[in-house]
C-alpha cells in the first residue's frame, strides 16, 4: 500500500481509506471484523467513521462495532489513524433537543465523551465536522478544539462537505488563535460529479488540506451499473433511488453507457476504474471506500494499485469533462 501525508501534517496515511457506513446497517460485527482484518493486513490505515452511523434507532452502531474489534488486541488502535465525525443528532427517534446536535461547543464536547466510550479509545485523531454549522462562530468552535487537544482526546479537526468560503472562514480563524486549523476536506468527488474541481479543492490546496473523496462510485453509478443492469443481476439499484433518478437524464446515461464502453475496452473493471482515477486527481489523499464484503474491498485494493494510461486520462476527461479552471470555470 502507497501511503502520503495528511495534507501539511506529518501524519503518514495510506492512499486509500476504509468507510465504515455500511458496518452494522449492511454488514454484521463479525463481517465488519473481518474486513478490517483484512484491509490492515493489506496496508490500509486509515479507518474513517461517524457518530451517527448505524443511522434510525441504531445510532452509534458503527462506532460501537470499531470499538469491539479494536478491543481485540494485537495493537489494533496503535496502526490505525482513525477518524469519526460530529454535527447530526444522535437522538434515536424524531424528538430534538438543543445542544445535542451542530456544533456549540457543548454539544462537541457532548459528543465527543460519547464517541471515544462507543469506539473503545482515549483518543480520536481525526475529529471531523460533518457539515457546517451556520449557527455557531468557528471562534467557539474552535475554542472547544483547543480544550480537546490540550485534553488529548483529539490530535487533529477536518471537516466534511464544506464549502470553498467555509475552509477559509476557518483557518483564517484559527490562524488568529495560533492553531493548525483544518487537516483535510471530505468531499463528494468522483468522475461523475466534479464539482468540487470549481472551489472546494482549491481552497483545500490553497490551505494544505488534504482531500478525501466520498461517493466515489457515484453511488454505484460508475460500478458497472448499465452492464448489471442488462445481466439482470445487482440491478435493483439501476431501478430505486438516486441512481435511478440519475439513470433517467438521458445525458448522463449516454456518459455512463460511454464509460462503461470505454472501460470495458481497455479490459478493466468500471468501479476500480473509478477510484483509480481519483488516485491521479491533483491534491487527492485517498478517496473512501466503503465495502459491505470482503470481495468488495479485494476491488478497492486492486484500483490503489491499478496505474491508469495518459490515452485513458484523455478519453475520460472526454466523457466526464468536468467544470475546468477556476475563474474561467464560472464563465457562461
Amino acid at each position: 500500500m502507497e501511503y502520503t501525508q495528511l495534507g501539511r501534517t506529518g501524519l503518514k496515511v495510506s492512499r486509500l481509506v476504509l468507510g465504515t457506513m455500511n458496518f452494522g446497517p449492511q454488514t454484521d460485527e463479525a463481517g465488519s471484523h473481518a474486513i478490517m482484518d483484512a484491509a490492515l493486513d493489506a496496508g490500509v490505515n486509515v479507518f474513517d467513521t461517524a457518530n451517527v452511523y448505524g443511522w434510525g434507532e441504531n445510532k452509534g452502531r458503527t462506532e460501537e462495532i470499531i470499538g469491539s474489534w479494536f478491543a481485540r488486541g494485537a495493537e489494533r488502535r496503535d496502526k490505525v489513524v482513525l477518524a469519526t465525525k460530529v454535527y447530526g443528532s444522535m437522538h434515536r427517534s424524531a424528538e430534538t433537543w438543543p445542544n445535542h446536535d451542530r456544533l456549540s461547543a457543548l454539544s462537541i464536547r457532548r459528543a465527543v465523551e460519547a464517541s471515544l466510550r462507543r469506539l473503545n479509545t482515549d483518543h480520536i485523531d481525526v475529529y471531523q465536522f460533518h457539515h457546517i454549522d451556520r449557527d455557531t462562530p468557528f471562534e467557539e468552535i474552535w475554542q472547544a478544539v483547543d480544550v480537546l487537544i490540550r485534553q488529548g482526546k483529539i490530535l487533529y479537526a477536518a471537516s466534511s462537505n464544506f464549502p470553498g468560503y467555509k475552509i477559509a472562514q476557518a483557518n483564517e480563524t484559527a490562524a488568529r488563535r495560533g492553531m493548525v486549523g483544518l487537516v483535510s476536506e471530505q468531499c463528494l468527488y468522483n468522475l461523475a460529479e466534479r464539482r468540487a474541481e470549481m472551489e472546494v479543492i482549491p481552497a483545500a490546496r490553497d490551505y494544505g488540506l488534504g482531500i478525501i473523496p466520498w461517493s466515489p462510485l457515484g453511488g454505484g453509478l460508475l460500478g458497472g451499473v448499465l452492464r448489471k443492469e442488462r445481466e439482470g443481476g445487482g440491478g435493483e439499484r439501476s431501478r430505486t433511488g438516486q441512481v435511478a433518478k440519475a439513470l433517467a437524464d438521458p445525458v448522463l446515461r449516454g456518459r455512463i453507457q460511454a464509460y462503461e464502453e470505454l472501460v470495458d475496452k481497455h479490459g478493466l473493471a468500471p468501479g476500480e476504474v473509478a477510484l483509480a482515477w481519483l488516485l491521479t486527481r491533483p491534491g487527492v489523499t485517498g478517496p473512501i471506500t466503503g465495502p459491505r464484503t470482503a470481495e468488495q474491498l479485494d476491488s478497492a485494493l486492486r484500483a490503489a494499485g491499478l496505474e491508469l494510461g495518459d490515452e485513458l486520462l484523455e478519453e475520460l476527461d472526454v466523457i466526464f469533462p468536468g467544470p475546468g479552471p477556476s475563474p474561467e470555470a464560472f464563465a457562461w
